[in-house]
């Protein structure tokens, strides 16, 4: 009798598959729901550093009559990256810092003071938080400069402002309308930088920053203290299947888990894509330093015409 009783408080083989089974499904069901939950705290951390971003800005405007930091001088003096270093509460690295902004007239510069430079990698090997999305890859330093995911607008063309580049759909050139941030390439240039009066298309509804994919392998997307990685341009939509088109061909690296890019050519010049891993578009900081998030799916027009400081693009565009 007890060896009976034993048997019938006991488990089949059959009984235990199908808890086993239940168990499984369970686990199936809950776990893309647990990575949807943290991918928004992810997203909501990333559009936190882009509000961050748009302060720092503003504060910056205050400080230098309403003027946008430069977006980049030359290749290697230092991009918008360094210029905010002070108002997101990074002025120690700021003062570390040495030779921000100095090009010479031909565009020549100081070895000693390039980016990657002596004491200059004190700064440029400290992986800034506020510059930097989870949701991205971790990506190991390039020796040991870091990686970002944040860039400037460039405009709705190319990196080096070329007007018109392609056409709307309505067959339209495109025009280059003016951006909040420019490249400055030597001393004799001087830096007609954006300011904020100047946004005449309004600062709700120009972008100031989005967001890049970091490359590895090589691919120096992403590598923002370095004037071809802190830029993109709307030429592209978001996370668009097109490639981008670096400044060379040797700092594009068109392996996955990369984004898809090519070598510029004189059809398709520098140019590059807003970029995420959150699914289904990205998140950008306009002018007057709000958050959006902008759909793969936004209007191409629409979408260049929000990178425009002074396109007179027509208002109901913009919706």
């Amino acid at each position: 009798m007890s060896a009976t009783r034993s048997l019938k408080r006991a488990f089949t083989l059959v009984e235990l598959l199908v808890v086993i089974a239940i168990i499984g499904v369970l686990v199936a069901l809950l776990l893309p729901a647990v990575q949807s939950a943290r991918e928004a705290s992810r997203r909501t951390q990333c559009s936190n550093n882009l509000k961050q971003l748009g302060l720092g800005v503003t504060q910056y405007a205050d400080s230098f009559r309403g003027a946008f930091p430069v977006g980049s001088y030359s290749c290697c003096s230092g991009t918008w990256q360094m210029g905010l270093l002070p108002y997101i509460e990074q002025k120690a690295l700021f003062d570390l810092y040495k030779g921000y902004g100095q090009v010479g007239p031909s565009g020549e510069i100081d070895v000693t003071l390039r980016y990657s430079a002596g004491s200059n990698t004190d700064v440029t090997k400290q992986l800034i938080k506020v510059y930097t999305c989870p949701s991205d890859n971790k990506v190991p330093p390039r020796g040991v400069i870091t990686f970002h995911n944040y860039v400037g607008n460039y405009g709705n063309t190319t990196q080096n402002r070329k007007t018109p580049h392609g056409v709307q759909t309505d067959g339209q050139p495109n025009k280059y309308g003016k951006a909040p941030f420019i490249s400055v390439a030597n001393s004799n240039q001087s830096p007609q930088v954006m300011r904020l009066p100047d946004v005449i298309d309004g600062l709700s509804s120009t972008l100031a920053f989005s967001e890049v994919i970091k490359g590895q392998r090589g691919d120096l997307r992403g590598f923002g203290w370095w004037n071809g990685g802190a830029h993109f341009e709307t030429y592209l939509p978001p996370n668009s299947n097109q490639p981008d088109a670096p400044e060379q061909d040797i700092y594009c690296i068109n392996q996955h888990p990369n984004p898809p890019c090519t070598a510029p050519t004189t059809a398709n010049p520098q140019n590059m894509a807003a970029r995420s891993r959150h699914p289904g578009g990205v998140n950008v900081t306009m002018c007057d330093g709000a958050v959006r998030y902008m759909s793969d799916n936004v209007n191409l027009d629409t979408w260049r015409f929000l990178s425009t400081a002074g396109g007179r693009e027509p208002a109901n565009n913009l919706n």
